[in-house]
């Protein structure tokens, strides 16, 4: 069992004296992309283990217990009896990472999930996703509504305007707060990278972040302009390795918005892997942000099995 992130004290010298090198960060992205490649006979290992890693998502406004309940479905059994059995993999053992929800839907999500025997924590975004744009005690009970209903798992944003301006204390102060909010339930922090400006301020924000006690750091809500992308990425990771050098606690990571075909999440997972090494191709210390990405992988292992790809119809509860 990994030990959760106990957060330190705000380390503002460490903070400031952050600054990330741009040009350097495209070049090692480029390096990942041109040199790490994932042979074709192990794609659908990676593929198949890429699952297990997805947040599964439904944040519509018109979301309701019926369409919560097929999300539910879909992680618990994320392909087809006939796919699953071609690939030799043991019906039920293969699921997503989670169910992610917003507050209000989280006791159906439970619910849903319970039904099915499915052992699968239920994500909650709160703190007035996405824009935060409400006061802080609000955002707080938003988080006790979520955990009271049954979220193991809380996807929060962070105040854009506290990190833009540098108050990086009152913005440690605010996720301490969360923290607490969120009792056991594990916290992920969401950063909102598009709103963010620049490399460093991401990477400045991560650190803040860590030392709350996030137990994730995630890029984006998927509703800005720019969401999860390699260079964000890997600064983000980073921030990750130098947190954990320093303290000893391994941070999870979470890119959302724009993931939505196979090639893009091995992408993700060659990142991982090169950048902070194979515990981060589990669910405990990687998840995946995406709704549309689970029907990608499955054509492409249903490709791998039978030699051609399913069509959109033959996809159950795509």
């Amino acid at each position: 069992m990994l030990e959760r992130n106990s957060g330190i004290p705000l380390n503002l010298g460490w903070v400031n004296r952050s600054c990330v090198n741009d040009q350097a960060v495209k070049n090692r992205v480029q390096d990942l992309l041109s040199s790490r490649l994932i042979h074709a006979d192990q794609q659908v290992e990676w593929l198949a283990r890429s699952i297990q890693c997805i947040d599964l998502t439904t944040l519509a406004g018109d979301d309701c217990p019926s369409n919560v309940a097929r999300l539910c479905s879909k992680a618990a059994h994320p392909l087809s009896d006939d796919l699953t059995n071609a690939l030799q993999i043991k019906h039920g053992l293969l699921t997503t990472g989670a169910v992610c929800v917003y507050p209000a839907r989280v006791a159906d999500a439970c619910l849903g999930l319970e039904r099915l025997g499915a052992n699968i924590p239920v994500a909650s975004v709160a703190t007035g996703f996405p824009t935060g744009q409400t006061s802080l005690k609000i955002r707080l009970e938003e988080i006790e509504f979520a955990v009271a209903n049954g979220a193991k798992e809380i996807d929060i944003v962070i105040n854009r305007e506290l990190a833009l301006s540098q108050n990086w204390g009152e913005l440690y102060n605010e996720l301490v707060e969360m923290r607490k909010a969120c009792g056991e339930s594990h916290m992920k922090s969401i950063l909102a990278v598009g709103e963010l400006c620049n490399l460093t301020n991401i990477y400045k924000a991560s650190l803040v972040a860590m030392m709350a006690g996030s137990d994730f750091i995630k890029t984006s809500t998927g509703k800005e302009t720019v969401n999860a992308t390699l260079p964000i990425g890997l600064v983000m990771c980073r921030a990750i390795r130098a947190y954990n050098r320093k303290t000893g606690f391994k941070v999870g990571f979470k890119p959302a918005g724009g993931i939505r075909t196979s090639k893009d999440v091995l992408q993700w997972m060659t990142l991982m892997k090169e950048e902070l090494g194979d515990d981060y191709l589990t669910p405990d210390l990687f998840r995946i942000g995406a709704s549309a990405l689970l029907n990608d992988i499955e054509r492409n292992l249903g490709n791998h099995a039978t030699g051609g790809y399913l069509m959109a119809e033959e996809m159950p509860m795509a």
